[in-house]
Formats: structure tokens, sequence, C-alpha cells
């Protein structure tokens, strides 16, 4: 995996963390929603990565 999808890919991660903090605290389950979709993306690409990875060995 390069350096910039993993930093993409953890910009990603933080961004929905951010994005579920502040649908809990205003009471807003719809941005709460996307903040969790936003992290599942990113947890996806991470392994998607590793996958690639484990086969260019």
């Amino acid at each position: 995996m390069s350096g910039t999808d993993k930093a993409k890919n953890k910009a990603q991660d933080l961004g929905g963390k951010a994005k579920e903090a502040v649908g809990k605290v205003t009471g807003d389950k719809s941005t709460q929603n996307e903040g969790k979709n936003d992290q599942s993306k990113s947890n996806l690409k991470d392994a998607g990565e590793k996958v690639k990875d484990a086969f260019k060995k």
C-alpha cells in the first residue's frame, strides 16, 4: 500500500469519526450514520490494499 493511499484512508476514517461524533452531539442520526459509513468505506479500502500487497509478494 502506498503512503498516499494509506493517508487518504486514514483521513476518511478520521473524518467519519468526526461526523459520527457531531451527529451524536447534535442528535442528528443522518450525520452519525454518514460518519459510520465513511469509516466502513475506509476499512474496506484498507483491506483491499492489504490483499493487493499480499499478492504482489
